[in-house]
């Protein structure tokens, strides 16, 4: 594995060296869908990145432009916005076969709104920026985290059965076909008629700098789990968003298809996105646990910054009107904002761990959550804990007084995040107020779709 690129030089070194024949520039937009362009190497070389409309990051997943952000956001001149590589993602890209290598960007450009109510930056609107600035508050407070996702999707058959769902994937490790017929929860069986696939996708992942340490079968059918070692937030993020395109277009060349939508089955447990979060202070302590080993207290506020967020936290942990199904079964997937230890069904569980590793697994997130917005109101909500002191409620199992439910769909999620105080100081108001612009349009164009999750959220959530 090559060390990280630092700079432009060592970049255009690194290309000839490589024989790269073409550049994808990509960013992720609010929807996390990778939007970008493919460049030969010379004109990449030349420009260093690219430009393009800063109206993609107003789209909604199927691409339609909700009319507001004509008037109170993007102008309606189009203007430019500039792809800034972040050197240190230059990687190969695996599946070409022409020589080809693919790089994040950070986005630049700076407007007023169409009715002149106010100035934008485009990096205060950009999810992986977003997710920086939060990072640098984090740094400044003298902390930095480290986090390591579970990622769950399932593998299922493009075409529909007779009852209009979705057909589960057969195994494709020898000419017969492995036909999974009942749950199969950890089952490594079933897990090796996929070899082919995982094969190739860890062999992808490894070009990529991606680090997965395993896999295995989930509990719904056809579901399965990748866990990640642990890794600094900006570049775990960078990994999961190429993670989840990797998987996508692996699976389709091995005849099925990937999913990370919320609810594939409506009778079987969800796509979860699962994250472990832990701190350490300026001296490389782990900032949870006091000089006695026992539990600090800005653990619970810590806990407390994501609870007081979690009713507004929902509408970008379950970002579309699809991702409410998921959570219509509480013993699958957590209903309202309870914590406890080493207990799978609350939102914010403390696995069972030695006092060095200390650590909370943040369990709301589904599989179609951008993993740049989930890690900002992750650390951006704990840290306004901390500094807040927010009190949790009691553990689960300590109170027989339950949390307050979460919202049960995206409008009244959508409310909860434009009326918290706490996810305003995180993510600002500008781009609260695009993300809200972005969901209702697709609300609204869900309503005219009775097929919108199949046809828009299988192939691209």
């Amino acid at each position: 594995m090559n060390p990280p690129l630092r700079n432009a030089s060592d970049a255009i070194a690194w290309l000839s060296a490589q024989g790269i024949r073409r550049v994808e520039v990509v960013f992720a937009d609010l929807t996390s869908v990778a939007r970008g362009k493919v460049m030969d190497t010379a004109s990449f070389v030349q420009a260093l990145g690219a430009k393009l409309p800063a109206l993609l990051l107003g789209l909604t997943v199927t691409g339609g432009e909700p009319p507001d952000v004509f008037k109170r956001i993007f102008p309606p001149s189009f203007p430019d916005m500039a792809l800034q590589p972040d050197w240190r993602t230059l990687v190969r890209c695996p599946l070409a076969r022409v020589p080809t290598a693919t790089v994040i960007c950070d986005l630049d450009a700076r407007f007023t709104a169409a009715d002149g109510h106010a100035d934008y930056d485009v990096a205060e609107l950009s999810p992986r920026q977003l997710l920086q600035s939060t990072l640098a508050r984090l740094q400044a407070a003298g902390y930095q985290a480290l986090v390591a996702p579970e990622l769950e999707f399932f593998l299922v058959h493009p075409q529909r059965n007779g009852q209009g769902g979705l057909q589960v994937a057969h195994g494709m490790s020898a000419p017969v076909p492995h036909i999974e017929s009942s749950h199969d929860l950890a089952s490594a069986e079933t897990a090796q008629t996929f070899v082919p696939f995982f094969d190739d996708l860890w062999a992808a992942c490894e070009t990529q700098a991606i680090p997965i340490s395993g896999y295995g079968h989930e509990s719904a059918t056809g579901q399965y789990e990748v866990n990640f070692n642990p890794g600094e937030p900006l570049a775990q993020a960078d990994a999961v968003f190429r993670f989840k395109r990797l998987t996508r277009e692996i699976a389709r060349r091995h005849g099925c298809m990937a999913t990370f939508m919320a609810k594939p089955y409506l009778n079987e447990p969800g796509t979860g996105m699962h994250w472990h979060a832990s701190l350490s202070d300026g001296a490389g302590r782990n900032a949870f646990i006091a000089d006695d080993d026992s539990t600090h207290p800005r653990m619970a506020h810590f806990i407390g910054g994501w609870q007081a967020s979690a009713p507004g936290a929902m509408a970008l942990l379950a970002p579309y009107a699809h991702s409410y199904l998921r959570i219509a079964r509480p013993d699958a997937s957590p209903a309202n904002a309870d914590w406890g230890h080493d207990d799978r069904t609350v939102a914010f569980r403390i696995p069972q761990s030695s006092p060095s590793q200390r650590r909370l697994e943040h369990r709301l997130p589904g599989g179609d959550a951008n993993p740049y917005l989930t890690l900002a109101l992750m650390l951006g909500t704990g840290l306004v804990g901390m500094q807040q002191r927010i009190a949790p409620s009691p553990a689960r199992g300590t109170s027989s007084a339950p949390t307050a439910p979460l919202p049960q769909n995206l409008e009244d999620a959508l409310a909860a995040l434009e009326n918290c105080p706490l996810l305003g100081e995180v993510f600002g108001a500008g781009f609260i107020e695009l993300y809200a612009m972005v969901k209702r349009h697709e609300l609204s164009e869900q309503a005219a779709d009775a097929d919108f999750a199949l046809r828009h959220l299988l192939g691209r959530s």
